[in-house]
């Protein structure tokens, strides 16, 4: 017994392989799992992580129409046979003995993941991946081809992600954004997720997504929200003193980035906080709340105000949580905002 599958044949390394197209819902039949006991040195795969297939799952479920998936890459251990059709001699059918072993050695997740989100839809059974099959040739040449397949691969940036996905409504909202505020579009760099010291840029695109998501954390009237953050941020930008100082020539960037904190991920997200908390309060009128940004002291120096908050006791940047709240509170007061009870406790607990 075999199974048979159209297939295309071709050579690398003077090795043949076969694409094949092959139904999802075979998937559980021909690739058996490894034991999650077997040590790593007698596996061809890293072991499933468990936490990655629900996320895979919902992006299959969510985009039912839309989905798309790169092929699987695998061994087989056991007799293959080719019948070309045709006169070019590489398209034809692809049989496999029913016995013979399926090892995966690229994209383990993405099976799993197909396989749970069948399990919701059964429909899927029979939508088809294309599967890239080479014979197998021992465990060493399995793990070598494991890291040939891993060791070069790049992922995308998260600034490049956002930029390039139309399906998450934040992506949407923060490039609309990002497009509609003079200093973001000139400040923004979309591609990466790291600016050196000396960069043109000021922001990353993945940056000021992951504030807006602050901001809003579960958008519902995107027109209406996205309003919101245009003019959150026009008015942000408006009153920053240095940061205009700088688009004036005045300050240098390097000088803007190494004096003062306003610039930083931990000011940035307590924005997002800030815009956040004027979100649920439509009744303050945003422009006089923001217009205070301009008469704060951003410089490092100003440690009376910053320090345990943006800057650690040992005078670095911050960068977790419990500095992100604190900041948040501490721009609040010098705006003259409500510090609600519940954050005034949670301050005196974490200072």
């Amino acid at each position: 017994m075999f199974y048979r599958f159209p297939a295309m044949k071709g050579v690398q390394a003077n090795r043949e392989y076969f694409v094949c197209m092959i139904p999802l819902g075979v998937l559980s039949k021909i690739f058996v799992d490894e034991p999650s006991d077997t040590l790593p040195e007698f596996r061809a795969q890293r072991k499933l992580n468990e936490k990655r297939i629900p996320e895979i799952e919902r992006y299959i479920l969510d985009n039912r129409n839309s989905y798309v998936f790169s092929a699987l890459t695998a061994s087989v251990d056991g007799q293959i046979f080719f019948s070309p059709m045709g006169k070019s001699g590489d398209i034809g059918e692809l049989e496999i003995d029913i016995s013979a072993t399926f090892l995966i050695n690229d994209g383990q997740h993405r099976k799993a993941a197909i396989l749970e989100a069948i399990e919701s839809d059964e429909s899927l059974k029979e939508e088809t991946i294309s599967v890239v099959l080479y014979r197998d040739q021992g465990l060493a040449n399995s793990q070598q081809m494991f890291t040939d397949l891993n060791k070069h691969a790049i992922n995308a940036s998260k600034s490049l992600n956002t930029l390039y996905d139309s399906k998450d409504p934040m992506a949407v909202m923060t490039k609309h954004v990002v497009s509609q505020v003079p200093f973001l579009r000139k400040y923004t760099d979309k591609e990466k997720d790291n600016l050196a010291q000396y960069a043109a840029k000021l922001f990353t695109l993945n940056v000021l997504y992951d504030v807006n998501k602050r901001i809003i954390k579960s958008p519902v009237d995107i027109k209406g929200e996205t309003e919101y953050l245009v003019f959150f941020w026009t008015l942000v930008t408006a009153n920053m003193r240095e940061w205009n100082d700088m688009d004036r020539g005045e300050l240098s960037k390097k000088e803007l980035r190494e004096a003062y904190i306003s610039l930083r991920g931990i000011t940035l997200h307590a924005f997002g906080k800030l815009g956040n908390y004027l979100f649920r309060h439509p009744e303050l009128e945003l422009g006089k709340c923001l217009a205070g940004l301009a008469d704060i002291d951003w410089s490092r120096s100003n440690l009376e105000c910053w320090q345990n908050r943006a800057i650690t006791d040992k005078g670095r940047i911050n960068r977790n949580e419990k500095g992100i709240f604190l900041t948040y509170v501490q721009i609040k007061r010098l705006l003259q905002l409500t510090i609600e009870p519940e954050e005034a406790a949670r301050e005196k607990q974490l200072l």
